[in-house]
């Protein structure tokens, strides 16, 4: 056998002889696995393109990526680095670039700065009552099922793991009705990609109001316990804190909520043993985690990384869901169930990890006992997965189910007015639907 024949064959959409590897469009979305088996033939890292005109060197192997992540003084978060960016190379009109422009905020800082923000993080987060966080989500799981679950057929994704995430957090967050609804139109827009601009200059508007409100009334709440924190938060760094928290929560809780449904509803071996929930979230982390890409970090300097050359501001970024299918990790898999990268590692590993995981359990468990016989409304190779190089999440998940007897169905007079996802301003948007549902 020639060398020719054992090369990697390109991925459809792959350039099959140089150039980077796009890691956008259908093609990549439709099976990125395949296109990380053709990365590593490059090594522990490969050239990429993000969009159009974005280039960046994708860590794919798991032990450079520890590597990467675990040396935050050779390697920075700082993204005001980027050396093609302030060169004027990227385009301005990029998809990718609100994830990766500077803020102020923990994920963008380094060093002391990034200890102390991150310290407000963990603190507050870390006075969550478990029992509390608990009961809220299956509150709002309730809530959610009330809405669908007398049909016996929904769209699960849009219905209850793009929605319930963010339920939980504005309660986290002690937003009172009107603050709340624009939140939630925000936060839906940004991510959804509808009037971005507009969305998001309604969710900085709604938190920093959020934020002069916990300053006059405190309460036990993170938002609260952020103000009080000894840090010393101002309100602008307030504002980027909490967006923050709803940006790194939101999203990617829901893509776990989807792709951990998406398991369940595929693979037989979970119902044969009884629905293993908990198995089938670790599972979903290490082989198809809700954030596939991300992690930006900015060589300080010159330098060699991986065996290759980087210079100073080069982008690398982690790929998680490379890094965890890695064919070395197979020891490493069977020695630590939870010794993946989906959650990142070093300073800059997910401070929530635990409350999310807590919160996708309990979504996960109450939709199940409440809907037992739930399963795919369609054959699983018609399921289309959402394009981009950051995030591994679905377009939507139909499932069909035997209606449930607790979920009310709404009157005439409400069911000829579908329920809005959310509203920018005034008192029909779907929190305060939610806080009249609680007070009843």
């Amino acid at each position: 056998m020639d060398a020719q024949s054992s090369a990697p064959v390109p991925p459809p959409g792959c350039p099959a002889h140089g150039g980077r590897v796009p890691l956008y469009g259908p093609e990549f979305a439709a099976d990125p696995q395949s296109y990380y088996d053709y990365l590593r033939h490059y090594g522990p890292t490969a050239p990429v393109e993000l969009s159009p005109g974005v280039n960046a060197t994708l860590v794919t192997e798991y032990s450079a990526a520890l590597q990467l992540l675990q040396d935050p003084t050779s390697y920075r978060r700082d993204s005001r680095r980027w050396r093609e960016f302030n060169e004027g190379r990227i385009p301005m009109d990029s998809p990718v670039l609100p994830l990766l422009v500077h803020r102020s905020n923990a994920l963008f800082s380094d060093g002391a700065e990034h200890l102390r923000l991150r310290q407000a993080i963990t603190d507050s987060m870390a006075r969550v009552d478990q029992r509390r966080l608990a009961r809220s989500t299956r509150q709002v799981s309730d809530f959610l099922l009330a809405q669908f679950g007398y049909r016996g057929s929904a769209d699960l994704l849009s219905t209850y793991a793009k929605q319930l995430p963010l339920f939980v957090f504005n309660e986290l967050f002690g937003c009172p009705a009107d603050i709340g609804d624009r939140v939630m139109f925000g936060i839906s827009g940004m991510f959804d990609g509808v009037n971005a601009e507009q969305s998001a200059q309604v969710l900085f508007g709604a938190v920093g109001e959020l934020v002069a409100l916990k300053r006059s009334r405190p309460g036990e709440d993170v938002a609260s316990w952020l103000l009080q924190h000894h840090a010393k938060l101002t309100d602008e760094e307030m504002v980027h804190q909490l967006s923050l928290l709803l940006g790194a929560g939101v999203e990617p809780l829901g893509n776990l909520l989807g792709n951990t449904l998406h398991r369940l509803l595929t693979h037989d071996a979970y119902a044969h043993q009884g629905g293993l929930i908990d198995e089938a979230i670790d599972d979903t982390l290490w082989e198809n985690p809700p954030i596939s890409n991300l992690g930006p970090h900015y060589p300080a300097s010159d330098g060699e990384f991986a065996g290759e050359k980087v210079q100073a501001g080069d982008l690398l970024l982690v790929s998680y869901a490379a890094a965890n299918s890695s064919p070395i990790l197979a020891a490493e898999r069977r020695a630590s169930s939870r010794a993946h990268l989906a959650w990142s590692a070093g300073p800059h590993a997910c401070p929530s990890k635990d409350p999310a995981r807590q919160i996708a359990m309990t979504a996960l468990e109450n939709l199940f006992n409440k809907l037992p016989d739930i399963e795919l409304a369609v054959p699983e190779q018609m399921l289309s997965w959402r394009p981009g190089p950051f995030n591994r999440a679905l377009v939507s998940l139909p499932v069909r189910f035997t209606p449930s007897e607790s979920a009310q169905r709404p009157q005439p007079a409400e069911a000829a007015k579908p329920v809005q996802p959310a509203q920018p301003a005034g008192k029909g948007g779907r929190w305060s639907q939610f806080l009249n549902w609680l007070s009843k």
